[in-house]
């Protein structure tokens, strides 16, 4: 056909009574559309008449040409549906604007229908029917990007749109893909090559649906189709099915899974086993972590014995107090320097350095500073002296095996005890045990229960209630997620004895036991007797319980939600914020979102409102860069409780990751007018700068500073001095070793425990014991590699970076008044001989002579100028800094340290999670681990390539140091040499 510079005759046939012509002009308009549509405009109408006439015999293609002039008419909705009248001739595999925009409106069209008919299967109300023509242009696209192998793109779709049957499909193609297309090769070849890829697809339904599946139903729907699909390979990777199952809480399925990997008893199969076992520990439940073990018990298989010991939690916490304990870098005078400067007989600073302390020291088991301070620590007072004691819990958290005993001072023997002050001590080590034992609280709950029961059968009266109070909490955070009802039971009478003190922390641990059990006959008694109490500080304890009660319960709880926000008394509205906050944790859910800010721009009580906008941080930790946009008009509110709510969540939200965009928000805050605003302030850049150096976030520097400078000010408020205290306990915590991180490295879930610690902490504002809590957020940063007979052996990995990019913050130097310079004494050559020939060896004699022969000169110049003083053991300063920078690197014979690009770095030193990506084994390492460890870290099982026979050097745990000689392992002694015969030189 000739080029048209008209579309009019084509138009006029359509007038014609002969079909054929109608035909012919639709078929040559189908092709000009995107030329002449705006002529073609004036007969869309007849082009319409054409389509819903019954009797012509190419209606499909006059809905096809009435779609495209809609499209160019802008009227998407029109173009869609006749689009979807056409059929098969609205051809997919074009690449047109037009076809991409139908295509993507109809997807839209098709996850909203199917989300409303899964919805309603979930509701048992009649199915929804979808429209078969929209069907038909999914189910198209999905079988051209099947047979594109662009299975992500399908799988994305099928994601929202609730199918399944294509979820499978793709993994099932990409399986049988991989085998066809090496069909040369052999047939193991063959099926490996379709299981690597059909895993690895798996493993990108489960991040997706992680990241993107909001719906909690349908998202354990696929992690359960994942597992039957991983577990039927050939070599199923066992890893993923551990992650899937931690998300699922199936503790069943987990134990079948590590019973037949135990069974097998392979050296595989065992490594495997006791990785898992590990993982699990560290992102798991007590409840979880007891029925995995009531699995186990049963085998007698030779390695279960050691998986039980891994699933009791204690290697781990041996492995990593000794982690903390060898690595400690705590600047302590900073620390002195704060106590120097705050005054002790204010409460408000005694327990600010008491809480630094506690953090600077968090699981290094290093109470120095207390025994060293005793006048000062004899200064606290009442609950002062409460947090003192609880505090020491903090220092030794997870140190199981030496807890009791450091605690037994100052625990309460029997409940006529003494009177006054010691009460307060009492209390504290109560609670300070469930720290020690803070989630692995077996051997220690009876111990806490019989003072809950004795206190309910006691005297009673204040000090009666300060031991219940401590005892409480203890057993809160020690029984944390056990969902037992004994426990329950026993906690809920003291709650019902109304007692103000005793009662918050009650319904506090009533939460804490019951994490996340969603249980509707403890909700329905928490409930129930919040509205009956008339003490707010019982309600309070209460509504954050109920919060805990609904812990990653996401949909479940929104009608309780829904409960607590209609609530009059704010309190429980407040409750109803941390629900929302629990529920919805670490989801990104967007109606969650909508709701938090809703309730921080309406709610009448400043409390609600500050929750609301902190528990923004909670839903959105997992992307964190969101945070900063979402919370800049807020952190400018006229509401300093806004204000401050927008501060903690930017702290939360990007803990741990320097993030500049959030530091931008924090730093004008540091000269907000109110003093709670700039102690909200500190703490999250504190937060946000945990384990933060100048080269990866410059001004790390001038914030240390400033944490100083605030705390030495005299006309400063006494809270923004308490956050400056608190921040600089956090940036430095656990010895400058941990992170604050609520995602478990090892499985992706979130980090219960972190979750947990930060939530109660923050009820500080409110009653400072609760500061405590936030060492249950603190992570061990480290990659720690332990043997099957779960050893510690000596080995380094390469660190393909250099040293001062995660090096450890320098230490601050002491500052002190100049004094007239002094001339360096000078040093006669005797005098040196005399010190040389005090050596002990003869060839230790002769080397310090010859030394004192070629110094000579040197020594003359350095006593007149006085510029060097030699240290006293002979080394310069210099020499010093040099012996510890090689230390750092690790090699031998460099000649320019300063261009080293990597070093080596030895097992149970610090790594950064940003450090992983750096690390590497060689290949002819000893030892190497059994699982990819550059997204995880943490303990790794190491595959000892030399066998278990050959003897190496092991890291003994704090535990294993503190037994007495004769328990301790002979084997871990360097090998006896060989024998071997000395034969002289007959020549000589």
């Amino acid at each position: 056909m000739a080029t048209l510079t008209s579309a009019t005759s084509l138009l006029a046939l359509l007038d014609e009574p002969d079909p054929n012509l109608q035909v012919y002009a639709l078929d040559n308009l189908n092709k000009v559309v995107d030329e002449f549509w705006a002529e073609i405009t004036d007969y869309v109408t007849r082009i319409e008449e054409l389509y819903e006439d019954d009797k012509f015999p190419q209606s499909r293609l006059a809905a096809l040409v009435a779609s495209k002039v809609y499209y160019h008419l802008g009227e998407l909705d029109s173009s869609v549906q006749f689009a979807l009248a056409a059929g098969d001739l609205f051809d997919l595999s074009v690449k047109t604007e037009y076809v991409e925009t139908i295509v993507s409106k109809c997807i839209d069209s098709y996850i909203r229908s199917s989300q409303i008919v899964f919805d309603s299967l979930k509701k048992d109300q009649p199915e929804t029917i979808i429209n078969s023509n929209l069907v038909g242009v999914v189910e198209r696209m999905f079988k051209r990007c099947i047979e594109a192998g662009e299975y992500k793109h399908a799988i994305g779709v099928a994601l929202e749109a609730r199918r399944l049957d294509t979820i499978e499909k793709c993994i099932n193609h990409a399986f049988h893909g991989i085998i066809k297309a090496n069909g040369s090769n052999g047939v193991d070849e063959q099926a490996n090559s379709g299981e690597s890829a059909g895993a690895l697809l798996i493993n990108y339904v489960f991040e997706a649906s992680m990241a993107l599946v909001t719906n909690k139903r349908w998202r354990d729907e696929v992690l359960d189709r994942m597992v039957s699909l991983l577990l039927k390979l050939q070599n199923p990777d066992y890893f993923t099915v551990a992650k899937i199952l931690v998300n699922l809480n199936d503790s069943q399925t987990a134990g079948s899974m590590l019973l037949e990997l135990l069974t097998e008893n392979s050296e595989s199969s065992l490594l495997i086993a006791y990785q898992i076992a590990f993982d699990l520990v560290s992102s798991t439940s007590q409840e979880f972590l007891g029925k995995v073990v009531l699995a186990l018990e049963s085998s007698t298989t030779p390695g279960t014995a050691q998986a039980l010991k891994i699933l009791s939690g204690v290697p781990t916490l041996d492995i990593e107090l000794t982690f903390l304990y060898d690595n400690n870098k705590t600047d302590l005078l900073i620390l002195n320097k704060t106590k120097e400067t705050l005054e002790a007989r204010n409460s408000i600073f005694h327990n600010a350095v008491t809480f630094e302390n506690a953090f600077l020291h968090a699981g290094t088991t290093a109470d120095g500073f207390l025994r060293d301070n005793l006048e000062w620590l004899s200064k606290a007072m009442n609950w002062s002296k409460f947090s003192a004691t609880a505090a020491l819990g903090v220092i030794h958290k997870g140190n199981l095996s030496q807890g009791m005993n450091l605690l037994k001072p100052y625990l309460p023997t029997d409940t006529t005890g003494q009177a006054g002050g010691p009460r307060y001590s009492q209390g504290g080590s109560l609670y300070a045990l469930g720290l020690v034992f803070a989630g692995h609280g077996k051997d220690v709950l009876d111990f806490l229960r019989q003072h809950i029961q004795e206190g309910a059968n006691g005297p009673g009266g204040l000090e009666m209630e300060i031991v219940q109070h401590g005892a409480a909490l203890g057993i809160g955070v020690a029984g944390m997620g056990a969902c037992d009802d004994d426990i329950f039971e026993e906690l809920k009478s003291v709650l019902f004895s109304d007692s103000a003190v005793a009662g918050e922390a009650a319904g506090l641990a009533m939460g804490l036991v019951m994490l996340g059990s969603a249980s509707d006959k403890a909700l329905e008694t928490m409930l129930q007797y919040a509205h009956e109490t008339q003490h707010e500080k019982i309600i309070r304890g209460l509504a954050v319980g109920i919060a805990l009660l609904m812990y990653g319960k996401e949909e479940q709880a929104d009608s309780l939600i829904d409960q607590l926000l209609d609530e009059q008394d704010p309190i429980l509205r407040y409750g109803g914020i941390f629900t929302i906050a629990l529920a919805y944790c670490g989801t990104g859910n967007n109606t969650a979102i909508k709701r938090l800010l809703h309730v921080a721009v309406s709610d009448v009580n400043d409390d609600v409102r500050r929750a609301a906008v902190m528990s923004l941080g909670f839903i959105l930790f997992r992307n964190p860069t969101a945070v900063p946009r979402m919370v800049e008009l807020l952190s400018e509110s006229y509401n300093p409780h806004v204000r401050y709510g927008a501060a903690l969540a930017l702290g939360i939200s990007c803990a741990g990751t320097g993030l500049p965009e959030a530091i931008d928000l924090l730093e004008p805050m540091l000269n907000d007018p109110t003093d709670f605003v700039r102690q909200g302030a500190l703490i999250s850049l504190a937060m946000i700068y945990i384990q933060q150096n100048e080269q990866t976030s410059p001004k790390v520097a001038a914030l240390r500073k400033t944490f100083a400078k605030v705390i030495s000010e005299k006309h400063e408020d006494a809270m923004a001095k308490f956050g400056a205290a608190l921040a600089q306990g956090i940036i430095d915590a656990g010895g400058r070793n941990v992170t604050i991180s609520f995602e478990n490295r090892q499985t992706g879930t979130l980090n219960m425990n972190a979750i947990v610690g930060l939530t109660v902490f923050l009820q500080f504002w409110y009653w400072f014991p609760l500061t405590c809590f936030l060492s249950l957020s603190f992570t061990p940063t480290a990659i720690i590699g332990v043997r099957s007979d779960l050893k510690i052996p000596e080995f380094s990995f390469f660190c393909n970076v250099k040293p001062s990019r995660f090096a450890y913050p320098p230490k601050t130097e002491e500052q002190t008044s100049k004094a007239p310079e002094k001339v360096a004494t000078a040093v006669l050559s005797t005098t040196a001989r005399a010190k040389a020939r005090a050596k002990k060896t003869e060839k230790e004699r002769a080397e310090a002579e010859m030394e004192v022969d070629e110094k000579e000169p040197e020594v003359a110049a350095e006593a007149t100028d006085g510029t060097i003083e030699e240290a006293a053991d002979g080394a310069t300063e210099m020499d010093v800094e040099e012996e510890e920078y090689d230390e750092v690197i690790a090699e031998e014979e460099v000649e320019d340290k300063k261009d080293i690009k990597g070093y080596k770095i030895t097992n149970m030193s610090r790594v950064l999670p940003a450090q992983l990506k750096y690390l590497s084994f060689s290949r002819d390492e000893r030892f190497t681990p059994v699982k990819k460890f550059r997204s995880s870290g943490g303990i790794l099982v190491m595959r000892d390539n030399a066998g278990l026979r050959v003897k190496t050097p092991f890291i003994k745990t704090v535990r294993e140091r503190n037994l007495p000689v004769e328990e301790q392992d002979e084997e871990d002694e360097a090998p006896v040499p060989e024998e071997f015969e000395y034969e002289t030189d007959t020549e000589l």
